[in-house]
């Protein structure tokens, strides 16, 4: 498989400055409404995080309202309680042999917190620990404790950006620089090579980044630098078909998303907007729902009729021009309220 050099990784993140369909939509539907569902405190106007070099890579939603960030410099876990306006480190960085942090995401189902862990040092960020490369990380979800550290294939620099759950429980992970998406299956040790194609290449740009089941039980993929957005066709558990799907806008550093309950995604640009992106047919209709996030969006969840966007600022630690420029604190998720549908 094709994965970019040492330089070409360092171009590409400072870019980013058998189950029936039925069956697999309900599955996927309940575990939108389980998450949307969420607490029944009041939203905060806006939550604060710990940490002067935090940079919130991603954040994710547990069914009770429960947040969960993560964090590109520092690395570890923050958590917020529900219906709480600042959070507390969680995973305390470098814990389990972890490094910079980027996607999460809860399974209350198994009690396990998924996390993508990458060794930033080729960049000049060092980040906890000392252990080295990616890896798919789990983690307890009452304790923290650490149970499974699952490596990214390949030689060159990795980076194990954002996973989805599958109805069958298999835990799929885009592969940043590299054109792949992996794929970690119920009781396995090892991610294998589940989908790659040249759709996915990164060339010079960061690649593969946010990624979601549809309620069409399909899979969803984004990319950062060329901000495209494609369906992935299950065929009994193997990847089939791959479409890139026509936007009614271009999408500007496109990142985490997630799927809603009325079946459409939330979406966060690092452009530095959260968009609503529905799917209609080969074509995606994108909604801005919230703009101006100067720090650029970096990721969101859902709780309830309210969405929870991070502001990550990587610029300030990717863009050259930029480094030295303090971020501005406290960092903190934006939130925004969701006009019911």
């Amino acid at each position: 498989m094709r994965h970019v050099g040492e330089a070409g990784a360092k171009t590409a993140i400072g870019s980013l400055i058998g189950l029936r369909r039925g069956t697999v939509r309900a599955a996927l539907l309940t575990g939108a409404l389980l998450l949307s569902a969420g607490a029944a405190q009041a939203a905060p106007d806006t939550v604060t995080l710990p940490g002067e070099a935090t940079y919130p890579e991603n954040v994710a939603a547990g069914p009770d309202g429960t947040l969960y960030v993560s964090s590109f410099v520092e690395g570890g876990v923050i958590r917020v309680a529900p219906g709480a306006d600042k959070g507390e480190v969680w995973i305390k960085p470098g814990a389990f042999g972890t490094r910079s942090t980027f996607g999460l995401l809860p399974d209350p189902r198994t009690n396990t917190l998924w996390l993508c862990s990458n060794d930033l040092s080729f960049l000049g960020i060092p980040g906890p620990g000392d252990a080295k490369g990616s890896a798919l990380k789990a983690f307890d979800l009452k304790t923290g404790e650490g149970r499974l550290s699952a490596p990214l294939p390949g030689d060159g620099p990795t980076i194990c950006n954002d996973m989805a759950i599958g109805p069958d429980g298999a835990v799929y992970v885009t592969s940043t620089l590299s054109p792949q998406i992996l794929k970690l299956k119920p009781g396995a040790q090892a991610l294998e090579v589940w989908s790659t194609d040249r759709v996915f290449d990164p060339g010079k740009g960061a690649g593969l980044d946010g990624i979601a089941f549809g309620a069409d039980g399909q899979l969803y993929v984004n990319t950062f630098a060329k901000g495209e957005l494609f369906r992935v066709t299950l065929k009994d558990g193997a990847a089939g078909p791959i479409t890139r799907l026509t936007t009614s806008r271009p999408l500007v550093q496109a990142d985490g998303m997630r799927l809603t309950a009325d079946g459409s995604f939330l979406l966060a640009e690092g452009g530095g907007s959260l968009d609503r992106v529905t799917i209609e047919g080969d074509a995606a209709r994108i909604e801005t729902l919230r703009d101006g996030i100067g720090g650029g969006a970096t990721g969101v969840a859902q709780v309830g009729d309210t969405a929870y966007v991070s502001e990550g600022q990587l610029p300030l630690v990717l863009d050259a021009a930029k480094k030295g420029i303090k971020p501005t604190l406290p960092f903190r998720l934006h939130v925004v309220p969701l006009a019911k549908r």
